[in-house]
């Protein structure tokens, strides 16, 4: 039996104790690749955001909220994988300073000093050590422009095979995918569930027996 690492959902980068920055994703994509890695046989560790989705039964699940928590969680879950799924939607930037409490609102404009987060990915990728990682590539722009930064990206973190979605996906219950592998080559999926796709990759990745367990 394997173990899988998968990173799913958004992160929150909190400007004050209710305010924070985030995104749209929703986490379907990583919570059914966690279902179809189960069902394949795997032992699954799902590192989430916040969603609002109920996690697949016989997962072991951990909660994260800020792009810093996903990162210190991967590092503690990495060594003890065999190959590992980074879908979370990380918030690119979080603000320079958290404030405390809610400061009032106030009518004047307000001007957020925002720094990078940490890049989990790549992070994944420096340590990869034998390990199949995938990721996900979510574009916009033609195909060809899509498949462009998708290979781009997997070259730049160590990845053996990105999944480049459209910016569409977002939220929905079904998308169209492209796998990109590390030996260039490229399958074109059809529009498909995401229960579906999930299956497809976890199949593609060709995760290996056990070893790090």
């Amino acid at each position: 039996m394997a173990t899988v690492l998968i990173t799913a959902g958004p992160t929150r980068e909190h400007l004050d104790e209710v305010r924070f920055l985030a995104n749209g994703s929703s986490g379907r994509m990583g919570y059914a690749l966690a279902a179809a890695a189960r069902d394949a046989g795997h032992h699954v560790v799902l590192i989430s955001g916040p969603t609002e989705l109920t996690p697949p039964e016989g997962v072991d699940l951990v909660r994260v909220i800020s792009a810093e928590d996903l990162l210190q969680a991967v590092l503690k879950a990495l060594p003890h994988a065999d190959a590992a799924f980074a879908v979370a939607a990380v918030a690119d930037w979080r603000p320079k300073e958290r404030l405390a409490g809610k400061p009032p609102k106030a009518a004047r404009s307000l001007t957020l000093e925002l720094v990078p987060t940490p890049d989990v990915l790549a992070e994944m990728g420096r340590r990869k050590e034998g390990r199949v990682l995938v990721g996900f590539a979510l574009e916009s722009g033609t195909v060809d422009e899509a498949l462009a930064r998708g290979r781009a990206k997997l070259e730049a973190k160590n990845l053996d095979l990105i999944v480049v979605n459209r910016v569409a996906a977002i939220g929905a219950e079904e998308t169209e995918a492209w796998l990109v592998f590390a030996d260039g080559h490229v399958r074109t999926l059809p529009r498909m569930s995401k229960s579906d796709l999930a299956a497809v990759i976890v199949r593609a990745a060709h995760v290996p027996e056990g070893r790090h367990r």
